[in-house]
């Protein structure tokens, strides 16, 4: 393996671990969104790094990057409008307050 493979695993490893911390340790729901769009980007580094040493000449990688970048646009998008229409409803995104989202 070379070095530059070896990096970009550690990174995305790095990366993923972060944001699973971030994720599962925050009440904040901006900030949970945060380490959710940090784990998928690890895994999304990986992924790129995996495709480039076992397939470099296949676009089929790069296609697929492409898919997983625009769910997280698309993940972020939705995630900020639940935050601001909470935080027009009720004056906070904590997340131990959002009892009455459930059911």
């Amino acid at each position: 393996m070379t070095a530059v493979l070896i990096v970009a695993l550690v990174t995305g490893a790095i990366l993923f671990g972060i944001g699973v911390y971030g994720a599962l340790s925050q009440t904040n729901l901006v900030m949970i969104m945060m380490g959710v769009e940090l784990v998928l980007a690890g895994a999304l580094v990986n992924l790129v790094a995996f495709w480039r040493f076992l397939h470099p000449e296949s676009y089929s990688g790069q296609m697929f990057v492409l898919v997983v970048m625009t769910v997280m646009a698309v993940e972020m998008a939705v995630g900020f409008g639940v935050a601001i229409a909470r935080f027009r409803a009720r004056g906070s995104v904590e997340m131990e307050e959002a009892e009455d989202l459930k059911g």
